[in-house]
């Protein structure tokens, strides 16, 4: 690796399948649901049965526009499909219905935090089959339910340099489609798929090195590790003399190698011709205006927002933004607290709760603790009605109870039952400080001869002397005071 980042620099593009949340196939009528049993949302259409006619899913259009707008592009007011021919067994047709030299969105970019990655081109096509190798050892079985499924492409520029920027880039692209309602960006079930294109060359060289194709990557780490592991390979071949072949890889996660699967095909390999049973797809001016006017606050925009509307940090903003459930989930908190509490909800929103949905690998729709009862918890903090420590012991006893309508998840009932009440009278806490001070005479003779720092060992008796109840700025006022 210290050859690749003093000799080599690394030039790679990114292409990411997303497919698209509409509730019919892209050209039919056949179900997208993704857990259906084996070939069961399938038609002759899908299929390809002789005789039968694609007809375009509008939705489809619509989606892909959204995302194109978003990211800048450029949109092709006619747009043609092609069919991408080749024969696998999970392809019925023996051809791909997607698109070619006419794709509908061109020339958009995504920003990192500080470098910009071009967006060469985003374009509609249908998916193919899945073909299963590991239910017998010496047979493949074919499910064609995903035949015909709507899917986008979006192919990056070779702008990208390092994995962390793929990383970056993809997590961008990630929270865009979900943000935008036309992808649930769930990679595990294949909803967001990435193939990476890279090649390394002589650091400050012009012309790209040889590419390859590194296919099937189906997490964001997988397609960081890869990348590590495809650029290390092809440092190696170049160091000991060899070429690199163009190819298509595959990564293995286990063993951490990636390994050729097949000589790369070109595009002429594919026998790309127009597809005659579609017409054009003709986008004016008007449907780009209603589309743009449709779409919801996008991350950037939302971020920004947060840190003017609820006073938050950059930092805050941008983690809480990162996903939309989790920003929507903060508002609703915040809608029932004071705006002076605005940067607890962030803190127990990136802490807490992002805890809790991190040990139980759950997303925020899973999470049980209803947005009234964490603004009620946060409530109870503003109003010194209990600490902070006092607040945690609560949280628990909320999480305990998993039925969001059960008032036993109320944290004022919680407090209530457990009398958990912050103590904030200062003659009942002066009575507890001086208990302690009388209780511990060689400490307070050592704080009097100059070891302050002895204070947070008082501070620590008084607490539990009140069983978590004291009011820990009381307590130090009155620590100080006595102890002089």
């Amino acid at each position: 690796m210290n050859l690749y980042l003093h000799k080599y620099e690394p030039v790679i593009g990114l292409e990411v399948h997303a497919q698209m949340k509409t509730k019919s196939k892209a050209f039919c009528k056949c179900s997208t649901e993704f857990s259906a049993p084996p070939n069961t949302n399938v038609c002759p259409v899908c299929l390809g049965h002789p005789g039968t006619l694609p007809v375009l899913n509008k939705n489809l259009v619509e989606y892909i526009l959204r995302l194109g707008l978003s990211t800048n592009c450029n949109i092709r007011e006619r747009s043609i499909f092609a069919r991408k021919n080749y024969f696998y067994p999970d392809l019925p047709k023996g051809y791909q219905i997607s698109q070619f030299d006419q794709p509908i969105c061109e020339g958009g970019h995504i920003d990192l935090e500080n470098k910009r990655i071009g967006i060469t081109r985003i374009h509609m096509e249908e998916d193919s089959g899945k073909s299963m190798h590991d239910f017998s050892s010496d047979e493949t079985l074919v499910d064609l339910n995903r035949c015909g499924v709507p899917l986008i492409e979006i192919v990056s520029e070779p702008d990208i340099r390092t994995s962390k920027e793929a990383f970056d880039y993809l997590t961008i692209l990630k929270q865009l489609v979900v943000y935008l309602d036309i992808c649930d960006g769930n990679m595990e079930e294949g909803s967001l798929r990435c193939d990476a294109n890279v090649s390394v060359r002589l650091k400050g060289a012009e012309k790209f090195g040889t590419k390859c194709e590194v296919k099937n990557l189906n997490s964001f780490k997988n397609v960081s590790d890869a990348l590590e592991h495809e650029i290390e390979r092809q440092i190696g071949v170049l160091e000991s003399g060899g070429e690199i072949i163009h190819q298509t890889m595959t990564y293995d996660a286990k063993a951490r190698v990636t390994s050729p699967m097949r000589s790369k095909e070109e595009a002429h390999d594919y026998r790309y011709f127009p597809e005659p049973d579609l017409v054009t797809v003709k986008i004016d001016e008007d449907w780009k205006q209603r589309v743009k006017l449709s779409l919801p606050e996008l991350p950037e925009e939302k971020a920004k927002r947060f840190i003017a509307d609820y006073n938050l940090p950059q930092y805050d903003a941008e983690i809480l933004t990162q996903n939309k459930a989790i920003a929507e989930y903060f508002e609703k908190v915040c809608k029932g607290i004071d705006e002076s509490s605005f940067k607890t909800a962030s803190n127990w929103t990136m802490t807490e709760v992002m805890r809790v949905l991190n040990d139980e690998n759950i997303s925020i729709e899973g999470y049980w603790i209803k947005d009234k009862n964490l603004s009620s918890l946060i409530k109870l903090i503003a109003e010194g009605k209990i600490s902070n420590n006092i607040a945690k012991e609560v949280y628990q006893e909320m999480l305990a109870v998993k039925d969001e309508e059960d008032p036993g998840q109320d944290p004022a009932n919680i407090v209530k039952e457990k009398n958990l009440i912050q103590l904030s009278d200062s003659g009942e806490i002066e009575k507890i400080v001086k208990k302690v001070i009388e209780d511990n005479p060689k400490e307070t003779a050592r704080y009097k001869g100059g070891e302050v720092k002895l204070l947070g060992f008082f501070v620590g008796k008084v607490m539990k002397e009140s069983k978590g109840k004291a009011n820990p700025q009381t307590v130090n006022e009155l620590l100080i005071s006595i102890l002089g």
